[in-house]
């Protein structure tokens, strides 16, 4: 006869979501032992707390420092005392005792429930149960190996700090709280997955950031119901505000220098444990071409260069819907050696402009993926011969035309000088629709398409604030760091579409700089004025002199 199969562990915690633990030490350790006895990890080491209460220790034997349970925990308890102390100690509840009096952990906490009780055994706490005590006491003892604070990946700057975020949550905070030392940053947890019950933060600065924003971020986030969130970006699809837009609506980052720039300007930071990124919101469309440098060299040149990268944008959007429609519909409106050497180039090729461009495009971003999910030694060497000797190949071979490949390298190029991955991924997207309706009705197409674009963007939003903002609705304060940027000393209000309950940023004196004090190393003043002084000492010597004579 087979016998009945035992129902699951998470159908147990729920049906036993509101047990309390009970005085008997025996009912307690024969709950933990059906849900989590079956691991080989798993420890009950029973003892007797200073030869008299009877107690069990519960933990996960990978997750844990053992060495730290050893000598902060173990020993203590286990210290045999006399008589006398005994009857000290008995003079006042066990549990004041051993959090007072007996215990080196710093971090310990009381919980009643036997669903948490759970939970911390599987998140790398030890627990404490002694018999005759409603409450088990649970110590912070998880020690899991992480991978050093090291330059992020995606977002490498030259002139900047060189940390980035890393798994563990508890570390992304510490870097936050180093570069943010203010008791205005707030910190609030919320668990969010069924199974993996996910540890994910959010940050804010209390007095800068809107309340209404906090308040829509945190019912957002409570409306998730998943088996688990595995990365920031499962959040980012739940929360965004259009889900069916190809534009992402939610910064990520992996720089806290970012993220906190991000906090000052009154916006809110979500963290979850297990991912090196952390989410900025609200977003609009012009952070995703800015970065960390564009703050840190002076505005003529980070103009100058914030200028380029937004044509290479462009560039990467609309580059190969033009040449299609120029090529297939308006060639007059190309210079005619131009139209020579393009004709002469494309003499022999089988294929319409469209199909060619289509080719092109997909074959580049099939060799983009390629590259990216081969091992990095390998990836350098394959987009070199992906890109000089099948292009070099086809090009010879009269399968596509030269200047077809010039355009597509240039496209390319343009989009990878997109600093935000996920901005340059859905224009690369929108450049296929842009290449159909080119190659169906011309320039016609190409201006229907830009705005179709247009339009979808303008109606987008990010947590209520419109996604063109500050152009569209327009806001000159905020112009001065959309297209440009201009000195931070012209700066000195926050983004006024955060609607911050302290909107001012620059304090009165550092109005001042905009008109500095003279130089008080000038040469000509330094020379004058020691000119002054020897001339002054030598008519007052000469001066000196001729009462003598007199006298």
């Amino acid at each position: 006869m087979i016998p009945p199969k035992e129902p699951p562990a998470h159908q147990v915690l729920e049906e036993n979501e509101e047990g309390k633990i009970t005085p008997i030490l025996e009912e307690t350790i024969s709950y933990v032992d059906k849900i989590l006895g079956e691991n080989d990890d798993f420890v009950m080491h029973q003892f007797r707390i200073f030869d008299q209460y009877p107690a069990v220790l519960m933990y996960f034997s990978d997750l844990i420092e053992k060495q730290y349970l050893n000598e902060h925990i173990l020993k203590p308890l286990m210290f045999s005392v006399t008589n006398k102390q005994g009857k000290a100690k008995n003079s006042r509840p066990l549990k004041d005792v051993l959090f007072a009096d007996t215990l080196y952990a710093c971090e310990g906490r009381s919980e009643r429930h036997l669903a948490e009780l759970i939970q911390a055994v599987v998140q790398g706490e030890t627990v404490l149960v002694v018999e005759g005590l409603e409450e088990a006491l649970l110590f912070s003892t998880r020690n899991v190996d992480k991978r050093s604070i090291t330059q992020p990946e995606t977002e490498q700057v030259i002139r900047g700090a060189r940390e980035g975020f890393i798994e563990m949550l508890g570390t992304n905070l510490s870097l936050l709280r180093y570069r943010l030392p203010t008791p205005d940053l707030r910190v609030k947890s919320i668990r969010i997955g069924r199974v993996t019950k996910s540890k994910v933060a959010v940050c804010y600065l209390d007095g800068i950031v809107n309340p209404q924003l906090v308040e829509e971020v945190f019912r957002r986030l409570a409306l998730i119901d998943i088996d688990g969130i595995l990365d920031v970006g499962y959040l980012e699809q739940f929360i965004e505000d259009n889900h069916l837009s190809p534009f992402p609506q939610i910064q990520n980052t992996e720089r806290p220098d970012k993220a906190v720039a991000n906090l000052l300007e009154g916006r809110v930071i979500l963290l979850v444990d297990g991912s090196p990124f952390a989410l900025i919101l609200p977003t609009v469309f012009s952070q995703f071409y800015q970065t960390v440098e564009d703050y840190s060299e002076r505005f003529l040149l980070v103009s100058f260069i914030r200028l380029a990268r937004l044509v290479a944008l462009v560039f990467s959007l609309i580059f190969p819907s033009l040449y299609v429609a120029l090529i297939s519909f308006n060639p007059e409106l190309i210079p005619t050696e131009f139209a020579v050497a393009v004709a002469g180039g494309r003499a022999g090729v089988p294929f319409p402009s469209l199909i060619e461009v289509l080719i092109m495009e997909i074959s580049m971003e099939v060799l983009r993926e390629a590259t990216l999910r081969l091992p990095q030694q390998v990836g350098g060497a394959l987009s070199i011969v992906g890109v000089l000797v099948v292009g070099q190949a086809a090009v010879a071979a009269g399968f596509i035309s030269p200047i077809t490949v010039v355009i597509i390298a240039l496209t390319t190029i343009g989009s990878f000088a997109t600093p935000a991955y996920n901005a340059a991924l859905a224009l690369r997207m929108l450049r296929f629709p842009l290449v159909i309706l080119a190659g169906m009705f011309g320039l016609y197409g190409v201006m229907i398409g830009l705005i179709l674009i247009a339009n979808h963007m303008l109606s987008l939003k990010s947590f209520g604030v419109p996604y063109l903002s500050p152009i569209v609705p327009g806001n000159f304060q905020g112009m001065k760091d959309t297209l440009a940027r201009l000195p931070l000393w012209s700066m000195p209000k926050r983004p006024a579409l955060l609607h911050t309950p302290n909107d001012s940023r620059l304090g009165m004196k550092t109005k001042e700089l905009k008109h500095p004090p003279s130089n008080t190393l000038d040469p000509l003043k330094v020379g004058n004025t020691r000119r002054d002084i020897e001339d002054g000492v030598s008519s007052s010597s000469n001066n000196d002199s001729s009462s003598d004579n007199s006298n």
